[in-house]
């Protein structure tokens, strides 16, 4: 497994990753609970070459749509977006919310679970 695993899961999820950088993964996604439900964002992640055996990076995030609320813990800014295209490079937000239980089960769906319980803290 590898990286690769991590955008073959998003892809049978529905998502079309893209790969900027050799270690990271955007796609697109609105949000589906919390005070940010039905938001654009782009959502991306350093996802390393020993996939699944470590989870991937907490959540780093571009808003796309208009009115989007912070969390309130452990946000700074980030240079995710550097080998973006222009209009993506800025912004890039990166939440630092470690999955405490990914040895359960170290799947792409099971990650975007914990990923939609810490949008539900918002």
């Amino acid at each position: 497994m590898a990286k690769a695993d991590f955008i073959s899961q998003l892809r049978d999820l529905g998502f079309d990753p893209q790969e900027p950088a050799s270690d990271k993964v955007y796609f697109e996604y609105t949000v589906p609970v919390g005070r940010n439900i039905g938001k654009k964002i782009l959502m991306g992640f350093v996802v390393s070459n020993d996939f699944p055996m470590n989870c991937p990076t907490g959540p780093h995030i571009l808003a796309i749509d208009e009115g989007w609320v912070e969390h309130p813990q452990n946000i700074h800014n980030q240079n995710f977006g550097a080998n973006l295209p222009v209009g993506l490079q800025q912004g890039w937000r990166y939440w630092s919310r470690p999955c405490p239980s990914w040895n359960n089960e170290r799947t792409v769906r099971y990650y975007l679970a914990h990923i939609k319980n810490v949008f539900m803290s918002i």
